[in-house]
């Protein structure tokens, strides 16, 4: 399950590209999805993983997880954008590289999530795929308006896929003493991509619309959690 998890959230990013570069996501509106997978990332860190993780021993991970992709998203990653937003149109091999280590850090937390409770394994699987999407169809846009080929975005997009399950592959051999450390890296990875990527990029104007969305998918991941709760 694991790992069909991982696959699951690598073919999100793939297929979102697809779609986009086929102009069949022209019509969605990308804020209301770039909020609704804010508040799905947020409500998921705060209700599931941070729970699962003993903050007074792991707090230096929670830290150095958000300031670790503070730094990467700003030196290296793409971040997600509404279609006609996104403004920066050189792309080159540094940022690929970024995509596919933020891909592999997550396919890690849908490892180590499991491990230690397999509806948080889903949880985080879950955050992981809202959160792909939009950038997934940033991603392909930006290559695009690079002049990159439809089957060389695809190749970059498939090869940052793969990064999901080998992460989970190698979080497999991580000792159960690490679990909670990395559980804790995780979260300041999902607050720092949340709070300073996704809500920023949503709110780039005033709209009641976008608020709806983000309260929206928090309150997805609240009733979710009333029927089945997490141990």
């Amino acid at each position: 399950m694991i790992y069909l998890y991982a696959t699951i959230a690598g073919l999100s990013d793939i297929a979102a590209g697809w779609l986009a570069l086929r102009g069949m996501t022209a019509k969605v509106e990308s804020r209301y999805v770039i909020g609704f997978a804010a508040g799905v990332l947020l409500a998921v860190c705060f209700l599931d993983i941070l729970p699962a993780v003993n903050l007074k021993e792991d707090a230096f991970f929670l830290v150095f997880g958000f300031l670790t992709f503070y730094v990467l998203e700003k030196v290296m990653m793409i971040h997600a954008c509404g279609e006609s937003e996104c403004e920066t149109h050189e792309i080159g091999p540094v940022a690929v590289v970024g995509m596919a280590l933020d891909n592999f850090v997550d396919g890690a937390g849908i490892a180590v999530g499991f491990l230690i409770d397999p509806l948080l394994g889903l949880s985080i699987t879950v955050a992981v795929v809202l959160h792909e999407i939009p950038q997934g169809i940033a991603s392909a846009l930006i290559m695009q308006a690079a002049a990159w080929s439809k089957t060389r975005i695809i190749l970059a997009l498939s090869l940052a896929g793969l990064l999901y399950p080998l992460g989970a592959l190698l979080a497999g051999f991580m000792p159960v003493l690490f679990h909670q450390k990395a559980l804790a890296f995780i979260a300041g990875d999902f607050i720092y991509i949340g709070a300073s990527d996704l809500l920023p990029e949503a709110h780039r104007k005033f709209n009641w619309k976008v608020i709806l969305s983000v309260v929206g998918g928090m309150a997805l991941v609240g009733t979710l959690r009333l029927f089945v709760p997490l141990v």
